[in-house]
C-alpha cells in the first residue's frame, strides 16, 4: 500500500510537472501565426497579425508590440523577443540564455506597423478602461483588418457603454460589408444605415456601386438615411459657427459702440486697442510660465483684467491727449486715430518683433465636446461665447445700475442738457472712452485663444466692428448684440454656399443697402437730441 501511495516528494514532482505543462500550454500562441509573422511574406504577415489579434490574448499584444519596436529576432526556427541582453521564446514564454550567436531581426515596414497598430487597437477593445475602449473603437472606425472581426464581435457582446457600442457596431458592419455572404452584407448595410457617422456614408457610397442590384438598392436606401442625419449635424455646426463668429464680432464692436455712440468719434485705432489686449495676454502667459508654471492653467484669470486695464489706460491716454481737442471734426479725428494706430503697430513690432507670437490655451480650453457624430464643438469657442455673454451682461448692469452708466446714457442722448444739469461731460467722455477701450482689450484676450497674435491683429476686425455698430444702431447695446449675431450667422451661411470672399462682399453690400433704407440702424436712438 505504501509503495502504491508514493512518497510526498513524488507527488510534488508530479504537481510541478503538471503546472509547468499547464503554464506552457497557457502561454503558447498559435504556432502557425507566429511563424508566418516571423518568416512569411508581407501578405502572410498581415494575415498572421489578424489571426493573433483575433485570439484576444494579451500575450499576442506583447508580441505584436515587440515586432513594431524591432525587438523580435529569429534563431533558426525559433522566434525570440529580445530586450537588451535577455530573450524569451515567443511561442512558449521560456527564457533563452545565453542568446544564440546567430540571429536575424524581423523587420517591420510601414504597412506592417499600420496593421499592428490596428490589431493593438482591436485588442484594447477588451480593456476595462472605457476611455481606452472608446479610443480603440474610434481608431478602428477608420478601417480594420477583416480577420479581427471575431474579436470585434466578442467586444461588441460585452460592451454596455452607449457611447462605444454604436462605434463598434459600425466597425463590425464595415468588416462584414467586405465579406462573401450576400445576407451578411445586406445586414451590414442596414446596420450602417442606422448610423450617423460620416465614415458610414463613405462605406455606403462604395456599396451603392456594387454589381449586385439588391445590395446596390439597399445601400442607396441606407445612404439616404445617413445623409439625412448628417445634414442635421451640418446645420448644428453652422449655427454654432455663426454664434461663435457673432460673439467675437460682438466683443470687437462693443467698445466701439460706446465710444462712437457717445462721442461720435471714428476711432481708427480701435483695432490696435484689441491688439494691445492680445499682447497683454501674451505677456501674462509668459509671466506665469516663468514664475508660476504650476498655476499656468489659471493665467487667464489674471490676463482678463490685465487686458482690460492696459487697453483702457491706453484709450484714456489717447482721449486726453489727442481726441479731446478734435471733437466735432470727424475728418481730423479719423486721420489722427489712423496715425495713432500706425504708431501702436510699430511700437509693438519694436518691442515684440514683427512675427506672430503664440498664446497657449489652458487645459480646460483644449479639445472639444462631441454632440453628434459629425459635430465637435471646441471648448475654446464655447468659452468665448460664454465670455461674450458675460461681458454683455456686465455692460448692461453698468449702464443701467450705476452712476457712470446713467451719465453715459444721458450724455449719449443729449450732451447739452446733461451738462446743464451738472453732469461732468468731459470726465464722462474720458471714462467712457476708457471703458470702450478696455472692452476692446477683452476682445483681444479672447482672440488670442483662437489664433496667433500679431501686430496687425486688429486690422481684420475694425471694418467688421464699424459694420456691426452702424447696422445695430449707434449707441444701442441691444442693437450691437443683434447686429453681431446676425452678421455672424450671415457670414457663415454665405461662406458655406459661396466662399469667404463672396460672403464678405455680400454682407458689405447688404449693409450699404440697409443703411440707405434705414440710416438709424436696427434700433433708433431715442432722446431729445434725436427729436430735434
Amino acid at each position: 500500500m505504501r509503495g502504491c501511495r508514493g512518497s510526498p516528494s513524488s507527488y510534488m514532482r508530479t504537481l510541478l510537472v503538471a503546472w509547468c505543462l499547464f503554464a506552457s500550454s497557457a502561454f503558447a500562441l498559435d504556432r502557425a501565426a507566429v511563424e508566418k509573422l516571423a518568416f512569411g511574406e508581407s501578405d502572410e504577415k498581415i494575415e498572421a497579425i489578424g489571426a493573433l489579434a483575433a485570439e484576444g490574448d494579451p500575450k499576442a499584444a506583447d508580441l505584436l508590440q515587440a515586432v513594431s519596436d524591432g525587438e523580435v529576432q529569429t534563431a533558426g526556427k525559433r522566434v525570440l523577443i529580445v530586450r537588451g541582453e535577455s530573450a524569451v521564446d515567443a511561442l512558449t514564454g521560456e527564457k533563452v540564455a545565453p542568446l544564440p550567436p546567430e540571429r536575424e531581426e524581423v523587420v517591420a515596414n510601414n504597412r506592417l506597423r499600420g496593421a499592428i497598430a490596428g490589431a493593438l487597437a482591436a485588442l484594447k477593445l477588451l480593456s476595462a478602461d472605457p476611455h481606452e475602449r472608446l479610443a480603440a473603437a474610434k481608431q478602428l472606425s477608420g478601417g480594420a483588418n477583416p480577420a479581427m472581426l471575431p474579436l470585434v464581435r466578442k467586444a461588441l457582446e460585452k460592451e454596455t457603454d452607449p457611447g462605444i457600442k454604436p462605434l463598434l457596431e459600425m466597425v463590425a458592419a464595415a468588416m462584414e460589408l467586405k465579406g462573401e455572404g450576400k445576407e451578411t452584407r445586406l445586414a451590414a448595410i442596414r446596420t450602417l444605415g442606422r448610423s450617423g457617422n460620416p465614415n458610414a456614408k463613405t462605406l455606403l457610397l462604395e456599396a451603392a456601386a456594387d454589381a449586385d442590384e439588391d445590395i446596390r438598392l439597399e445601400a442607396q436606401k441606407s445612404l439616404r438615411a445617413v445623409e439625412g442625419r448628417l445634414v442635421w449635424g451640418e446645420w448644428l455646426g453652422l449655427a454654432f459657427a455663426g454664434v461663435s463668429l457673432g460673439s467675437i464680432l460682438l466683443l470687437a464692436a462693443l467698445g466701439l459702440a460706446i465710444t462712437y455712440g457717445l462721442m461720435g468719434v471714428i476711432n481708427m485705432a480701435h483695432g490696435e486697442l484689441i491688439m494691445v489686449g492680445a499682447y497683454t495676454t501674451y505677456v501674462v502667459q509668459n509671466a506665469f510660465r516663468a514664475y508660476a508654471p504650476g498655476a499656468f492653467d489659471w493665467y487667464l484669470v489674471c490676463a482678463v483684467p490685465a487686458a482690460f486695464v492696459v487697453s483702457g489706460a491706453v484709450g484714456m491716454a489717447l482721449e486726453r491727449s489727442v481726441i479731446r481737442w478734435l471733437y466735432g471734426r470727424p475728418l481730423e479725428t479719423l486721420l489722427a486715430t489712423w496715425g495713432i494706430s500706425l504708431i501702436l503697430i510699430q511700437g509693438v513690432r519694436t518691442i515684440f518683433g514683427a512675427q506672430n507670437v503664440g498664446v497657449e490655451n489652458p487645459a480646460f480650453m483644449s479639445g472639444g465636446v462631441q454632440v453628434l457624430a459629425n459635430v465637435v464643438l471646441p471648448w475654446s469657442r464655447i468659452v468665448i461665447v460664454c465670455f461674450a455673454a458675460g461681458v454683455v451682461a456686465a455692460m448692461w448692469l453698468m449702464l443701467t445700475r450705476t452712476r457712470l452708466g446713467l451719465f453715459v446714457r444721458g450724455v449719449t442722448q443729449n450732451r447739452a442738457m446733461a451738462s446743464c444739469v451738472g453732469v461732468p461731460t468731459a470726465r464722462v467722455d474720458t471714462w467712457a472712452f476708457g471703458l470702450g477701450s478696455g472692452i476692446a482689450g477683452l476682445a483681444g484676450c479672447a482672440l488670442s485663444q483662437i489664433g496667433n497674435v500679431g501686430p496687425e491683429l486688429g486690422q481684420g476686425y475694425i471694418v467688421d466692428s464699424f459694420m456691426v455698430v452702424v447696422f445695430g444702431g449707434v449707441g444701442q447695446l441691444a442693437g450691437t448684440v443683434y447686429a453681431a449675431l446676425t452678421l455672424g450667422f450671415a457670414n457663415k451661411l454665405l461662406e458655406s454656399w459661396s466662399g469667404a470672399v463672396i460672403a464678405k462682399i455680400a454682407v458689405l453690400v447688404f449693409i450699404i443697402v440697409f443703411i440707405q433704407r434705414r440710416p438709424q440702424g436696427l434700433f433708433a436712438l431715442k432722446g431729445r437730441a434725436v427729436e430735434t
